[in-house]
């Protein structure tokens, strides 16, 4: 890459610790990888950076989970181990709580606590695809989270993937879907929904597919709802009434489902979510767990095999902060989508201004409709490859990661987030930008 002068943070500085951070390749880095760069950067430079690389939650939790964590711990929980497979009170406003936003109907017995949607991931690897030893592993649906990928290499477990939105309808996908599982090597199929990074969001047709693919093929669906509710374009927050966040639920019994805190609750500093199995799952015995659980049963293998070995429980006391949030939006007493309704006004901010200074949205459309404002968007800037166009914004203060380490196809492409950005850094975002736009004018890049 030619060198750049002049640019709002100090080019000298920025190529130095690039180059010291031995990153051989920025579109391939890790978002914590990212992460601890830009932290360095900012720290040499004195300037602050527009955050875009990670998903920190941006606001605040809800006061109730926090009072509620404070009075278990002053009730002398921490000297206590918890139970593995959660406190009751967690159990069944998790029980709760799938009924009366996603219309779903399941035990208290398969509503499990784990440390994060991420160990949630990890758990329902370790069990769901030893499963069946004729198989080999998981069927993403791209683009996704990076680190469920890194996940399944650590487990030493195969998987495949092909990128979602060329694939979109009901009739594309599930083509796509019996091409892969007809070789009978898919032991589950992991996705978002919304979808990190792109945010479109699947169809209840899609997702009928998806489940009634899952049943004929026999494998299990994980979906992971992170981002629960916030596709903005529909009203998923009132309890008991629809429409419902919608579910591969309602199409297949082979199914997990994780529940992210940390970005509807903005609880993500405590590492908490919910693993929901369905009934059928559960109770399902599978011979092939032998060769590495007690039991062939699918719902105690997850709990005293596979959370057992990963963490002897989720921290006593944050389970009772979330069973205390489940409660208020449960119960109506406090707002489920309502707070986090602030992400979608800074993303049209932020596409906004993008747009305005050349850039364009990777994923733009939803089947025939805008992809919503939401949690994530995605750009490129014409005539760049992802690797110099990540490299180049670091240099005007801007960070984000690349597509190329999502799966998606679109190689030019960055995910940006928008939780660490506020309103009142909008004249900062277009100045640099400007800048940006200034030094890389579209006639002279070879389009």
């Amino acid at each position: 890459m030619e060198k750049l002068k002049n640019t709002p943070l100090d080019a000298d500085t920025v190529a130095h610790l690039i180059q010291q951070s031995n990153l051989a390749d920025l579109c391939q880095a890790s978002i914590r990888e990212l992460v601890k760069l830009v932290n360095q950067i900012e720290k040499a430079t004195g300037q602050k950076f527009i955050r875009m690389e990670m998903g920190v939650p941006g606001l605040e939790p809800l006061e109730v989970g926090i009072e509620a964590e404070i009075k278990a711990l002053r009730s002398g929980v921490a000297s206590k181990y918890p139970m593995i497979e959660g406190v009751d009170v967690l159990k069944t406003e998790l029980q709760r709580f799938v009924k009366l936003f996603l219309n779903i109907e399941v035990g208290e017995i398969g509503c499990l606590p784990t440390v994060g949607s991420m160990q949630g991931a990890f758990a329902a690897f370790l069990v769901a695809n030893r499963s069946d030893h004729h198989k080999e592993g998981t069927l993403f649906l791209d683009p996704g989270f990076p680190v469920q990928k890194q996940q399944c290499k650590v487990l030493g477990h195969g998987y495949q993937a092909f990128d979602l939105y060329e694939y979109r309808g009901a009739e594309k996908l599930k083509a796509k879907l019996e091409s892969i599982l007809d070789e009978g090597k898919t032991s589950s199929i992991l996705y978002s929904n919304p979808n990190n990074p792109s945010w479109i969001c699947l169809t209840e047709d899609e997702l009928k597919v998806i489940g009634e693919v899952a049943t004929k093929y026999d494998a299990i669906v994980i979906e992971d709802l992170a981002y629960f509710g916030m596709d903005f374009r529909k009203d998923y927050s009132v309890p008991g009434e629809p429409p419902y966040q919608p579910s591969v639920a309602h199409y297949t019994d082979n199914y997990i489902l994780l529940i992210s805190s940390s970005k509807v609750f903005s609880y993500a500093g405590q590492r908490i979510g919910g693993m929901v199995i369905s009934d059928y799952l559960f109770n399902r015995r599978y011979p092939d767990l032998k060769r590495y659980y007690k039991t062939d049963g699918f719902g105690y293998s997850m709990i005293y095999g596979a959370l057992y070995a990963l963490s002897s429980g989720v921290a006593h006391s944050v389970q009772y902060g979330l069973a205390a949030m489940l409660k208020a939006v449960n119960d109506g007493t406090a707002p489920l989508v309502a707070p986090v309704k602030e992400y979608g006004e800074r993303a049209k901010i932020m596409k906004t201004l993008f747009i305005k200074y050349g850039f364009r949205i990777v994923y733009d459309m939803d089947e025939d409709q805008p992809v919503a404002d939401g949690f994530y968007f995605t750009v490129s800037y014409p005539g760049m490859h992802s690797k110099e166009l990540l490299e180049r914004l670091m240099y005007y203060g801007i960070s984000a990661i690349s597509l190329v380490i999502t799966g998606s196809k679109r190689v030019d492409g960055l995910r940006a987030c928008v939780s660490q950005f506020s309103r009142d850094m909008a004249p900062m975002l277009e100045e640099r930008l400007k800048a940006f736009q200034k030094d890389h004018p579209l006639n002279a890049i070879v389009l």
